[in-house]
């Protein structure tokens, strides 16, 4: 891992979660808004909420609405919800700090694995196998000698990981970072930049000849025309109005009136719009 990790240190991006005085809450925000949405757009709105708030405490005094109208155009408004409950649990469990134990991180409110690992390997420097699609796809290529990484197996991918990882504790959390930058910067889905890799010489793919994948595939999820992208267009309405607007304000963001409700209704089953007495709705 030599390679690595002297790739890393010279061409790593500089991100703010990523620096020196990066917090353990900081840490913790960017793995969340950072799940399933690119760097380029999580950069402006986490500069934005760690101004805002910049502890545990400071969200948690906030309203649930003030974090979803925060999140902006993010994309699974549900994590803003999240984090608000986790800022609420880290303040009543924890006296408004990130713990450093495993555990007690994966008991907090919409800390899943992947985040949890994430948190103790790159707050804490911890030895945790952190596993996301990037990491995935440069150990199945470089270790494994398979262009993709297929469907993902939780316990297949973290004891994958784990094996890889120097047993000090710091330099194992710096090789799980680097993997991931890596992934996301050279070995790439579909136009690696093998040339370029500090794994070039090693990598079992490339030695192999690249050949192409034969094995199986997720099948990839669309956008356009579900109810997510009608979820997305009703909250963009309710986050930029000033007070709670009327039922007809919503119904002209989509044609399908079917549809169109069953998304209001399930934004205000998961918490994320509040149906008042009046017929109106608000953010909660």
């Amino acid at each position: 891992m030599h390679a690595l990790l002297d790739w890393y240190a010279g061409a790593a991006r500089d991100l703010p979660w990523r620096r020196r005085d990066a917090t353990p809450w900081g840490v913790l925000v960017s793995e969340v808004m950072l799940q399933q949405t690119p760097v380029s757009r999580v950069l402006p709105a986490y500069l934005s909420w760690m101004q805002q708030w910049p502890t545990p405490p400071g969200l948690a005094a906030a309203t649930p609405g003030d974090a979803v109208r925060a999140w902006g155009r993010l994309g699974y408004p549900r994590r803003a919800l999240r984090l608000h409950e986790c800022a609420t649990a880290l303040v009543d469990r924890h006296g408004g700090e990130v713990p450093t134990d495993l555990e007690a991180l994966l008991c907090l409110p919409g800390v899943g694995a992947y985040t949890a690992r994430a948190v103790a390997a790159f707050a804490f420097g911890q030895r945790q196998p952190v596993v996301d699609t990037n990491v995935r796809r440069v150990v199945a290529r470089a270790f494994g000698g398979q262009g993709e990484a297929g469907p993902p197996s939780t316990a297949r991918d973290l004891a994958a990981v784990a094996a890889l990882l120097p047993a000090e504790p710091a330099r194992a959390a710096l090789v799980s970072v680097a993997l991931m930058e890596l992934g996301a910067m050279l070995c790439t889905a579909r136009a690696p930049r093998c040339g370029n890799c500090p794994l070039r010489d090693t990598c079992a793919w490339r030695l192999a000849g690249a050949p192409a994948y034969t094995g199986p595939r997720s099948r990839p999820q669309r956008f356009a025309g579900t109810d997510r992208q009608v979820r997305g267009l009703l909250l963009e309405v309710l986050r930029t109005a000033r007070a709670p607007v009327e039922h007809a304000a919503l119904d002209i963001v989509w044609p399908d009136a079917r549809q169109r409700a069953r998304a209001l209704d399930t934004l205000v089953t998961d918490g994320l719009v509040d149906a008042l007495p009046d017929g109106r709705y608000a953010l909660p």
